[in-house]
């Protein structure tokens, strides 16, 4: 993939490739932006431009050639989600004793480490930091310059701080680059030690026209919702389960409503009855939070008489009746109580249960 194919923020990107042509690439770096803005994509590409055996130039400045052995063995860690799924099938494998040691990394090439979330938490672990400390000193085998990748902001408090020391005094040999949808979220002594650099959320439009091209299966009203839906990242737009979205934003509207009309509850616990333990019901919970954070999100905007800015435009005329129904109080303690429900999943508590006592919550609001 050439710098040319990647979507937007364009004076960020240029920034980036001139200090690898410079050879002033950041040893520490906060890469912030939306989920689905291409802020992994962008991050492999540059590892693979900082250690391509045989560099292209486009715009008059370095691309990777792509065919190279570090260019393809770094590639191999794009499809993060495939790479994710192996490692944690990998460590399914193991004998119970050595499964709870185990942390979860993803390595295609010997001097490039990606560091994700450790499920079921979804937590950067200590565990995994300290495998980079043990290995970031040491000089890279294959590489220019080795790279350390944390797909999220989301450390335990113990792990942010054991990395603390390696982001003050890192080596002359090593980049380490934390992934962030907000940086606020990290410890602030993490982003005095690390350059921040921000990719910018889309405008509507050209999300819509990417989706023109790249999704078919969309008509044009479908696109619309869907570049609202993306919140101006391309990537989360062209990959988005439109129906999936439909589904959980159905059963988001339920524990709304529940909470602002006469309550009934059986509607509500025949909903969240249906999350339940596992893999696949920690998907399906992770997708109800982020329709039920839409929701609020646009009951916000149209309370604050920005409605030309509301996301879910299919059912506009929904949540304006709805809005006139809540105060800007009601909204913000919905909204903390999601994070809430996030923190318990974290800590496996029953879903149903959680958001059941959510739904409750909203009513004696």
């Amino acid at each position: 993939m050439s710098f040319r194919d990647f979507l937007g923020n364009e004076p960020t990107v240029r920034h980036l490739r001139e200090a690898i042509a410079a050879g002033r690439f950041p040893h520490a770096m906060i890469l912030s932006g939306p989920r689905g803005a291409g802020k992994y994509t962008l991050t492999v590409m540059l590892a693979q431009t900082i250690n391509c055996l045989d560099l292209k130039q486009t715009d008059g400045l370095p691309d990777p050639c792509g065919v190279c052995s570090n260019c393809v063995r770094i590639g191999e860690a794009i499809d993060l989600n495939a790479r994710l799924e192996e490692a944690v099938a990998a460590r399914e494998e193991l004998r119970e004793v050595d499964k709870k040691e185990t942390r979860i990394l993803i390595q295609t090439h010997p001097d490039v480490l990606v560091i994700p979330p450790d499920p079921p938490q979804l937590l950067i672990k200590v565990g995994q930091v300290r495998t980079l400390i043990r290995g970031i000193y040491r000089v890279p085998a294959e590489a220019r310059r080795a790279v350390y990748i944390f797909t999220s902001s989301a450390f335990m408090k113990e792990a942010a701080n054991s990395l603390l020391k390696v982001l003050e005094e890192p080596p002359e040999h090593a980049s380490i680059i934390i992934l962030a949808e907000n940086p606020g979220d990290l410890l602030p002594t993490m982003r005095s030690r690390a350059a921040i650099l921000r990719l910018a959320a889309l405008p509507f439009e050209q999300i819509e026209a990417v989706l023109a091209t790249k999704r078919s299966d969309l008509r044009p009203l479908q696109r619309a919702l869907v570049a609202r839906l993306a919140q101006g990242a391309a990537g989360q737009a062209i990959g988005l389960d439109l129906q999936e979205y439909l589904a959980s934003r159905a059963d988001a509207l339920i524990i709304l409503r529940t909470a602002l009309s006469e309550p009934d509850f059986s509607a509500l616990f025949r909903t969240t009855d249906t999350y339940r333990s596992g893999a696949d019901g920690q998907q399906k919970t992770a997708s109800l939070l982020r329709a039920l954070s839409s929701l609020l999100e646009d009951l916000l905007l149209i309370h604050s008489g920005a409605p030309q800015l509301v996301r879910n435009i299919d059912i506009e005329k929904d949540l304006t009746v709805m809005a006139q129904q809540v105060t800007i109080d009601w909204i913000e303690g919905a909204d903390r109580g999601l994070s809430q429900v996030e923190s318990g999943m974290r800590r496996n508590l029953l879903r149903s249960l959680s958001l059941d006592s959510y739904a409750a919550s909203l009513i004696r609001a």
